[in-house]
């Protein structure tokens, strides 16, 4: 069940860039170790130092210009260790520093990878005397963007936090919101080049170990140069790499992540982006908000309903329209029909043509509204929508109904913003479908679509879980959002590590 997928690309290995693995017992064989990987970096910095009643002892700091907080370095590092005035034993000089540097989190180590990833990462190196280990002291200081709004996943009622480009951050602000010791966060490297930091983060009692292990496998195939975002991971380890259909989510938000991780989700932390990732992750997520769980659940299950259908316009209504005005005119109004075909006089193309060019006009100003700054990007995407359309009626290169066709369609992708590539691909399909076959290619289209889904497993986990149902248990949370104190259990297939959601003495004893 819980097996990789064999469709997965897998990368090429690749040679270490170093051959050194440890350091030396010779302070001046570890220094030149050290100017030569980072020969011709003139951002790295080399102090040495003179300490009292150390006569004969040589000390070297290694760090990365501006990327260490240079006054907390010197009020935490130099000082200290220049200002001593106590007899040291040479012998024990990696112990002396440690306990005389101030900083809380310093480690000892002589592994030259880990070192030089850490030195580059903002932490400072201490060398002394002959000693194959030395000491890293973490004294990051680096610049990073503040805290603020999600700029993709906007919200009227709930946090207004949101992920940054900082994985310790991150996991502070996961941290805040589950404060309890089960929650796990376990760190690796990603990327032979950049060295990429990324963190599995999951509660230990809730996350079933066979998808954990599954997942550490799959990162640990992972053999590439650069991870310069979580994308780069997602299609690394995702299930069903050539479906439109995402199997593993994303999310700037991190009550989002919390709520998945409480449900036995394990959440994926890469550090240089906002966007953290969610796994398994199943169909019906793409029709679930956070804001759901913060309003009423009957405003909650309504709005979820018109996802359901913004989702049946988005993909269906094009194509419904050209196999109903090519193939099936029959089942269209007389009056209707006549309507449609009064307003196509004098157009020189065929509906499907006419829907293809109306389609493609729309999707061209909204990736280039998307691009623009918000406040341009806006205008231009509504300003150009109508003009175009105006334009084209008039200048009868499309009919009418077409334009309201595709503004319905365009105004329906924006109920689900994780989809519209998907539905974009899928929509398409449909029209071909529907263009050669009518209302049985579309039909067609949307048996091949389930079957398609049917056969999708994110990490073990069927992708259309809980769809369709008769537990009333396994519906709960799915097209419409039962109220909490009915919602009792958690998910069955990925919570069932610990079924039962803990909701205080009362309901244990009960």
């Amino acid at each position: 069940m819980y097996r990789i997928n064999k469709k997965r690309p897998m990368a090429r290995k690749s040679k270490a860039y170093n051959e050194v693995t440890s350091l030396h017992d010779s302070f001046e064989k570890n220094r030149s170790l050290f100017k030569g990987i980072f020969q011709k970096d003139d951002a790295i910095i080399y102090r040495n130092l003179d300490i009292k009643n150390a006569a004969g002892v040589k000390i070297c700091i290694i760090f990365a210009k501006d990327m260490v907080d240079s006054l907390e370095l010197n009020k935490n590092v130099i000082e200290p260790l220049l200002e001593q005035d106590k007899a040291i034993d040479k012998d024990n000089m990696l112990e002396y520093i440690e306990n005389t540097v101030t900083y809380a989190n310093i480690e000892i180590s002589s592994d030259v990878d880990k070192i030089v990833g850490s030195v580059l990462y903002g932490d400072t190196l201490i060398l002394a005397g002959d000693s194959s280990k030395a000491l890293l002291a973490d004294t990051k200081g680096f610049k990073i963007r503040s805290i603020s709004e999600p700029l993709s996943e906007n919200v009227v009622r709930g946090p207004r936090d949101a992920f940054t480009e900082s994985i310790l951050i991150n996991i502070s602000l996961i941290r805040r919101r589950i404060t309890n010791p089960d929650l796990k966060f376990r760190f690796r490297s990603l990327g032979k080049r950049t060295k990429t930091k990324i963190c599995v983060c999951y509660l230990e009692s809730l996350a079933n170990p066979k998808i954990l292990k599954e997942l550490n496998k799959r990162l640990e195939d992972i053999d590439i140069d650069s991870i310069l975002e979580s994308g780069y991971v997602e299609e690394f380890i995702r299930d069903s790499p050539l479906s439109p259909f995402s199997t593993i989510g994303h999310t700037e938000r991190p009550d989002k992540v919390a709520g998945n991780i409480l449900e036995g989700r394990i959440g994926l932390i890469v550090d240089g982006t906002p966007f953290v990732l969610t796994l398994p992750f199943i169909f019906m997520e793409y029709f679930q908000s956070g804001e759901d769980y913060y309003y009423n659940f009957f405003y909650a299950s309504i709005n979820r309903l018109l996802r359901w259908f913004a989702f049946f316009l988005s993909t269906s209504v094009p194509a419904i329209y050209v196999a109903l005005t090519t193939f099936h005119q029959e089942m269209v109004p007389t009056p209707l029909l006549l309507s449609i075909y009064a307003s196509r006089e004098g157009v020189p193309f065929p509906t499907i043509v006419e829907a293809i060019l109306m389609l493609a006009a729309f999707e061209i100003l909204r990736e280039g509204g998307a691009r623009l700054p918000a406040p341009i990007g806006t205008t231009i995407s509504f300003v150009g929508a109508i003009v175009l359309g105006e334009a084209a009626v008039v200048a009868k290169i499309v009919s009418a109904p077409i334009v309201i066709i595709v503004a319905l369609t365009g105004l329906s992708n924006f109920l689900i913003p994780k989809m519209i590539g998907v539905l974009n691909i899928i929509r398409i399909i449909f029209l071909g479908l529907a263009a050669f076959l009518g209302l049985y290619g579309y039909i067609f289209g949307i048996i091949g679509l389930f079957i398609h889904l049917m056969s999708m497993r994110s990490f073990g986990i069927p992708y259309m879980a809980n769809i369709g149902s008769l537990d009333f248990q396994d519906v709960k949370d799915t097209v419409i959002r039962s109220p909490w104190w009915v919602m009792n259990y958690r998910p069955k297939l990925i919570g069932k590590m610990n079924m039962i959601r803990e909701r205080g003495e009362k309901n244990k004893k009960s």
